[in-house]
């Protein structure tokens, strides 16, 4: 992609989508799309493939995902509402996924945010998966490359979520230390300014939220503290041929 003129001296832009229906409006020119649901999908993700998951296939219906129960060297999951579908042994938890059992394996996963937002946003020239677990590794991945990056949020049913804006504040604002990305959107502006203020202490974003009620009331607390929490892993995601498989951060691997 040819980079626009730029008025401030930067190349490319990152910008910040907060919410999946508004893909549309901010997808033109954006040549690298990275989807994030902290809570809890894409760090289920990112766990999976850092305990040896060779492929996440997501998929948008419950039906689909049975299809795949009992079937061998697979891992039907489904999640819808914060709770795992009945029928199925795996949800979204990313703690699920550190047991040596899943490596090898692929994962058929449907969430009731993260997939959809991954299927939105499925045209993308690249497509990656961002979680506070892979946050250097994925920060410092897209600081080399050299196209406009879209920071998608699968926010919560439809709607604005604090931990998606926040980590989606995180990444940008690491890119736009490099002075190779600039922004143009307020909503860019606004996810920094929320990293800004939450940056000493990721967990008073689950503090804050009023969610933090119905996360105590699933017993999600473990999984919401171990999804806010950085650098766990260097593995990122990309999505290729409708599977999500693992890629490696150059700088990071040894």
């Amino acid at each position: 992609m040819s980079p626009r003129p730029k008025r401030a001296g930067y190349r490319y832009r990152v910008e910040v989508c907060f919410l999946p229906d508004q893909y549309p409006l901010y997808a033109q020119d954006m040549g690298i799309v990275v989807v994030i649901d902290i809570l809890r999908a894409t760090s289920a993700m990112v766990t999976a493939f850092a305990h040896g998951v060779e492929r996440i296939i997501p998929v948008a219906s419950v039906e689909e995902a049975r299809a795949y129960i009992g079937r061998a060297g697979y891992i039907a999951a489904a999640e819808r509402n914060g709770e795992i579908v009945e029928g199925f042994d795996y949800g979204n938890s990313p703690l699920a996924y550190q047991d040596a059992s899943v490596r090898g394996s692929t994962v058929v996963m449907t969430t009731t945010n993260g997939t959809r937002t991954i299927d939105l946003a499925k045209g993308a020239r690249k497509l990656v998966i961002g979680s506070f677990l892979n946050l250097t590794a994925l920060s410092q991945w897209l600081a080399e490359q050299d196209d406009n990056i879209l920071l998608l949020c699968a926010g919560w049913r439809g709607k604005f979520n604090l931990e998606d804006s926040t980590f989606a504040g995180a990444v940008m604002d690491r890119l736009l230390q490099t002075g190779k990305f600039g922004l143009e959107e307020d909503s860019s502006i606004a996810a920094r300014y929320l990293f800004m203020a939450a940056k000493e202490n990721f967990m008073g974003i689950l503090k804050a939220a009023p969610r933090r009620r119905r996360i105590e009331q699933l017993k999600l607390l473990a999984d919401a503290k171990y999804c806010l929490t950085s650098d766990v892993t260097d593995v990122i995601p990309i999505l290729e041929d409708g599977a999500l498989v693992p890629m490696r951060s150059a700088t990071l691997v040894p």
